[in-house]
């Protein structure tokens, strides 16, 4: 499995950006795939995740409420809509993905098997 994340840049507090992650490989449905965050200096953080088959969906307490994530499974794709950004969103974010995953392990970010190169996020103040 490939994960291609794209979509990253800079902009200004709150604006908006949208990434995007591209899936290839043995795709199956029992995928659950997530976007994980690396502030400079910090852990990875957990994000948002979504299960690629009945489209449940987790949020970080974080960003819930300004970022929504999203799939198109015809195109293998998972989107991560990010709006009303603050300065503490700046991080590289990965996507990543897992295959067959319980609603309570969404939220572990190291229990992720597949990871993207990682697209850059700033969000200048």
């Amino acid at each position: 499995v490939q994960l291609q994340a794209s979509g990253g840049g800079l902009v200004q507090a709150g604006n908006s950006l949208r990434l995007t992650c591209v899936a290839s490989g043995s795709i199956s449905n029992r995928f659950v795939m997530g976007w994980i965050r690396q502030a400079p200096g910090k852990e990875r953080e957990f994000v948002a995740a979504i299960n690629r088959s009945d489209g449940t969906t987790r949020y970080a307490d974080s960003v819930k409420g300004r970022f929504t994530i999203s799939r198109d499974k015809a195109k293998n794709t998972v989107y991560l809509q990010m709006n009303s950004l603050k300065p503490e969103d700046t991080a590289v974010y990965y996507c990543a993905a897992k295959n067959g995953m319980i609603l309570s392990e969404y939220a572990r970010w190291s229990a992720y098997d597949y990871w993207g190169q990682g697209t850059q996020v700033t969000v200048s103040s």
